[in-house]
């Protein structure tokens, strides 16, 4: 006879993920990487496609820090005069005359006020107005409001725009309004600051332009005209210059004001200052106009500070309510107390210029971190990840927060927490998937040795000392080489290995195409498993037995035996019944097992096949499932090991094992029968 063929098999990779999970396989640390740049890139397209979704998200969150722990210190620099409802009740609708303006504007320096500032446009002349701009004139200080128009198509021009700043050159990237609503001629005299605010486009206001261009002239902020005004310069000379810093924390641009040293305002590239919201509204003292007019406040009550007047009932003509993010709808003036207040302190927030970089490195920082938990693999992986994905935006928040609230600066959160969500999430599959990768091969492996039900449970437990096995109804197959014994006497080792390889490989093709399972190899001979025991396993196995007598004899090792030695042949037991199955022993050396009676006379019927020269033997259980079927009665015998005769049975040999296969074949059916 030629050479035994041996049979070698290979799971192959299936999908283009199998040839990835490969590649992770020998450079992980490469996937890793991929994946993080991968989850940049789509992180930054989410942020660019949905820019407004995104920057209002980071809005509303990023002020958390000021509205969940807002400052509650009181103000005492600032006090709010407001025109509300108790004094439009006592005083009458809104506008008063000029007279009983002019009389609260000299209650209001009565009781001490350093500076006013009058967030109310005197657009409409009135008869009276010299006795309002006498009583401004003869004032300790007072500023009025102008309003530029920044969203309007009409042309509209009302009253004087005064008081510019200079050192400033008007250009395109700042903000620019073709009308205005400014106070009668007649209030030139007196410094003004504009009231425009920058509406977001979820129609909240958080941004105030530090000046306004009308007219190629720059108009500044009415807080800011208040700063200027409190230096008693006589000219309003500001530069405007970027911002420096080594850490790349510094501002776009920094407005300095000539007269007032050391101070740097931090402005952004279109020239607008952050409203700050840090202090809780109630830190703001307020007194009704009403009770400034009657005198019910005290002497000097407002102790040399700034008095912001306002109107804050609303519906009245000229009154300006401002939505806001954080406390709903407010009146404007409110906002002109923050930021004034922000202006005194220094701390007018900002973004820096190098924010989108700070920010990518943020991201690397906290990628790097992920890299490490994926790295790390088990379950500091498969649990620290998904946690990662949670904590990782919260963290990019909390620091956000944590530098807005100590140095004013707005840096922003949503890019790192978008790439941290991405970035944990593929990491997370790509460790799955390299898990399952290494599973699949460990099952591979095993099933190489082990039974699959076996080597699947094994791959996916962890070990333990526990018994494991269940009770089953199977059909058992056991097949053995006759002769074996004498070759391996007579005939290198190496070639008696070469036949028992293709033996085995033949025969587990052949079970596993007939649809059962090799449970174990032993010596040369092998134990095939089917679940049930029915008339269909039966059939299986017998069409396996006789699959396997007729590729043994097409391939010449039982008709043309090696020299001077007995030929081959294979014996093969079949039958039906109870077993345990499933592995024992310790944890760290399990084997896999198959116990039972119906084991026991498997074998032994294997053993039967050679004394009664017989190819294939059934026993009682596995017959009576054949029932109809052409089988020869052998007789009852002692098996040996047993306590009960067993009646034995073989198919019918007429025609011998090739012709009885191949009809076999032809007219396989399933009929009714089963365990007695």
């Amino acid at each position: 006879m030629g050479q035994p063929l041996i049979m070698t098999s290979s799971s192959g990779l299936k999908t283009p993920l199998d040839l990835f999970g490969l590649a992770l396989g020998f450079m992980p640390w490469l996937g890793r990487i991929f994946m993080l740049a991968l989850a940049a890139i789509i992180s930054l397209s989410l942020i660019m496609v949905f820019r407004g979704s995104f920057t209002n998200i980071e809005e509303r969150g990023g002020a958390l820090g000021w509205t969940m722990n807002p400052a509650m210190a009181p103000e005492r620099r600032i006090t709010l005069v407001t025109i509300d409802e108790k004094s439009i009740e006592q005083l009458g609708p809104w506008p008063w005359s000029r007279a009983q303006v002019a009389a609260l504007v000299r209650a209001i320096d009565g009781a001490g006020a350093q500076l006013q500032i009058h967030d109310i446009v005197y657009a409409e002349p009135k008869v009276d107005d010299g006795v309002l701009v006498a009583a401004m004139e003869s004032s300790s200080g007072v500023v009025l409001a102008q309003v530029p128009v920044l969203q309007s198509e009409q042309l509209v021009r009302t009253g004087l725009m005064t008081h510019p700043l200079t050192g400033i050159s008007c250009n395109s990237s700042y903000s620019t309004a073709p009308n205005f609503v400014a106070p009668d001629p007649a209030f030139a005299s007196l410094p003004k600051g504009h009231i425009a605010a920058i509406m977001s486009d979820d129609g909240y206001v958080r941004q105030i332009p530090a000046f306004v261009c009308v007219d190629g002239a720059p108009y500044p902020a009415l807080a800011l005209s208040a700063l200027l005004q409190a230096t008693n310069s006589e000219s309003w000379a500001v530069t405007v210059e970027s911002g420096k810093s080594a850490l790349g924390l510094a501002p776009e641009l920094v407005l300095k004001i000539d007269a007032y040293p050391g101070l740097a305002i931090p402005l952004a590239a279109d020239g607008t200052m952050r409203l700050s919201f840090k202090k809780d509204p109630q830190a703001f003292r307020a007194v009704s106009a009403v009770d400034v007019l009657n005198d019910n406040i005290g002497d000097n009550f407002f102790a040399n500070g700034w008095v912001l007047v306002g109107a804050t009932a609303f519906g009245i003509p000229g009154s300006d309510v401002v939505p806001t993010p954080y406390s709903g709808a407010v009146a404007g003036v409110e906002l002109q107390a923050r930021l004034l207040a922000s202006l005194l302190d220094d701390a007018v927030p900002y973004t820096p210029a190098a924010a989108p970089w700070l920010l990518w490195l943020l991201s690397i920082l906290l990628g790097s971190v992920l890299m490490l938990l994926a790295t790390a693999g088990g379950r500091i992986a498969a649990y620290g990840l998904p946690l990662a994905a949670i904590a990782m935006p919260l963290l990019a928040l909390a620091i956000h927060i944590l530098l807005l609230g100590e140095m004013a600066i707005w840096l922003g959160w949503v890019q790192p927490a978008v790439f941290c969500v991405f970035a944990a999430s593929l990491l997370l599959l790509l460790e799955q998937r390299r898990v399952r990768g290494e599973r699949d091969l460990v099952y591979e492996n095993l099933n190489s040795y082990l039974p699959s039900d076996i080597a699947a449970d094994i791959a996916l437990r962890a070990p333990d000392s526990d018994v494991l096995v269940s009770r089953r109804e199977v059909t058992l197959l056991c097949a053995d080489i006759r002769n074996f014994s004498s070759l391996g006497e007579s005939r290198p080792a190496e070639e008696s290995a070469a036949v028992l390889h293709y033996f085995f490989t033949l025969a587990t093709a052949v079970v596993e195409s007939c649809g059962g399972r090799i449970q174990e190899f032993k010596a040369d001979s092998l134990l095939a498993v089917w679940d049930g025991q029915g008339s269909a396993a039966a059939r299986s196995a017998l069409a396996a037995a006789d699959q396997l007598q007729l590729a043994m004899h097409d391939d010449g090792l039982v008709q043309n035996p090696l020299a001077n030695q007995p030929p081959l042949a294979v014996g093969i037991g079949i039958e039906q019944g109870m077993a345990l199955i499933g592995s024992i022993g310790p944890a760290h050396r399990r084997t896999p097992t198959l116990l039972g009676d119906t084991v026991t006379t498997t074998i032994r019927i294997q053993e039967m096949t050679a004394e009664l020269a017989q190819n294939i033997l059934l026993g009682e259980c596995a017959a009576r499932s054949l029932a109809g079927q052409d089988l020869e009665a052998q007789g009852s015998y002692l098996l040996h090991g047993l306590t009960t005769p067993q009646a034995l049975f073989a198919p019918a040999s007429s025609g011998g094992p090739a012709k009885r296969a191949a009809s076999r074949r032809a007219s396989l059916k399933v009929v009714a029968g089963g365990r007695q």
